[in-house]
């Protein structure tokens, strides 16, 4: 299990708080244990990196409104819920909502370690994607307006010519234009280019 990944249990039952710490610390995984949402939100900081293990019942703020306050603040925790028999549609909801899985109690204990493994994998990818996509906003951000402009037409396939056409400005003024991009892109080739471009794309880098 990555160190630099914490497990949070949110879980009004003291006993199934600290059966879950213990579980965890065997297999040496940080976890950290809180008995409702008001005090795991009070602790919540966005940076932090894991997953989440969250009572689908509890009192005042149930797991679902702890879901709901997560989803508007754009976190993207895997969370995976605890349930008992009769909350199967909330869990269904849940993961309608975003929720990576749902464990019905009683569980066993190699069952909730092997989800959360799944859960932590699944937190790694997201992040490697998040920081690739911040990374390539940002290198279309350095571009100007211009810039940008002559990014599109060029990863489109125009021409210089075209693209002069277009833009109202002279061909030499469009190479000018495209070596600068190649530079604040980091790419060589044209293929690259458009690899950088349908990148942005797929990440929402580009919005």
């Amino acid at each position: 299990m990555d160190r630099e990944q914490t497990v949070f249990v949110v879980d009004d039952d003291e006993g199934i708080r600290d059966g879950l710490g213990m579980l965890l610390a065997t297999v040496g995984q940080p976890n950290e244990a809180y008995g409702s949402a008001a005090e795991f939100l009070e602790a919540y900081d966005a940076s932090r990196r894991g997953c989440l293990v969250l009572d689908i019942r509890m009192p005042r703020t149930s797991g679902l409104e702890l879901q709901e306050i997560l989803n508007e603040r754009g976190s993207d925790m895997p969370i995976i819920f605890i349930t008992g028999h009769g909350d199967i549609p909330m869990a269904v909801e849940a993961m309608r909502r975003g929720a990576l899985d749902f464990i019905r109690k009683p569980f066993r204990e190699q069952d909730l370690l092997d989800r959360i493994n799944e859960a932590l994998d699944v937190e790694l990818v997201r992040r490697k994607r998040t920081i690739v996509r911040d990374d390539l906003a940002a290198k279309i951000d350095s571009l100007t307006d211009r810039e940008k402009a002559v990014f599109e037409s060029v990863a489109d396939g125009d021409m210089n010519k075209l693209i002069a056409f277009d833009l109202g400005i002279s061909e030499r003024t469009v190479e000018v234009h495209r070596a600068n991009v190649m530079k604040k892109l980091g790419v060589r080739t044209l293929a690259e280019l458009i690899r950088i471009k349908l990148a942005a794309e797929s990440l929402g880098a580009s919005d």
